[in-house]
């Protein structure tokens, strides 16, 4: 075989190679979400999505998890996605280069690899112990807020580093700031990465058991929260009691459960995309 002959063999080695992978990974992903729609979906119906659990949870609907649920995400964008920005516009467009600046990377890369059960026994320690805020929405978005950020941040310093530098020396010789050139030009022009690595890390957030177990979710309350003191039922936690802690419950409603939060997640992520989509023929370099 002559080296011409090896190194298609090699490439095409690497393209079945590659192909396999992503039509696997692409395959166990329909199915799994195949699987929850086909199980789920009996459960579902206008009561399960208005009502309260009742019957020890065997009965009823979920109306306050997904309250709950709302309330945590909402307010860990609230918390997370300014601070998430403003940090990766810092490292990308101000920081200078030097060590400081690679131990600042380095320690939000370790962040984002941190398992979710170590910041909730932060926001344990820190949110509800130290700050007494106790089990509360305050108390779970922070600590779902810390969860995101190395996401956020990461995310929005890549979308920033992919636009042209001649766009911010064009803007720059026109007179215009260095502030006004980043959110006029720069920032407009990354925001569809900016967004899709914000939805990952909400998404991520919106599916966490281990942090919110700590901080505010509770077994069961029929009341909606009056405060962001409140504690409140969350889906992925609901989940995970009706999986684990309810017996002789209907298979119907853990699997509709299941459902409405892929559902929650999936709605969000494809009004991410269409406006990533429509942003980015608006914006041309």
């Amino acid at each position: 075989m002559t080296r011409v002959q090896r190194a298609r063999f090699i490439q095409t080695l690497a393209v079945g190679i590659t192909g396999a992978a992503a039509v696997f990974i692409i395959a166990a992903a329909l199915f799994l979400l195949v699987y929850i729609v086909v199980r789920g979906l009996p459960g579902i119906s206008w009561a399960f999505l208005t009502e309260s659990p009742s019957g020890q949870m065997k009965e009823g609907g979920i109306y306050p998890v997904i309250v709950g649920t709302l309330y945590l995400i909402a307010f860990t964008a609230l918390f997370s996605l300014p601070v998430g920005v403003a940090a990766g516009i810092y490292l990308s467009e101000y920081a200078a280069r030097g060590p400081a600046t690679r131990a600042i990377r380095l320690a939000i890369s370790n962040m984002a690899g941190v398992p979710s059960i170590v910041y909730g026994l932060f926001g344990l320690a820190l949110f509800v112990i130290l700050l007494d805020f106790g089990k509360s929405i305050l108390a779970g978005a922070l600590t779902l807020a810390c969860l995101t950020m190395p996401v956020i941040i990461t995310a929005t310093e890549e979308a920033l580093r992919q636009i042209p530098s001649d766009l911010r020396q064009a803007s720059l010789a026109l007179g215009a700031t260095r502030w006004r050139t980043i959110y006029r030009i720069v920032l407009p022009a990354a925001g569809p990465g900016i967004v899709t690595g914000s939805i990952l890390g909400l998404s991520r957030a919106a599916g966490e058991t281990a942090p919110i177990l700590f901080t505010a979710a509770v077994y069961y309350k029929r009341q909606l929260p009056d405060s962001i003191f409140s504690d409140v039922m969350a889906l992925p936690y609901h989940i995970y009691i009706l999986a684990t802690q309810v017996t002789g419950r209907p298979d119907d409603i853990i699997w509709g459960t299941a459902l409405v939060l892929v559902a929650g997640v999936t709605l969000l992520s494809v009004l991410a995309a269409a406006w990533r989509s429509r942003q980015r023929r608006k914006v041309r370099w």
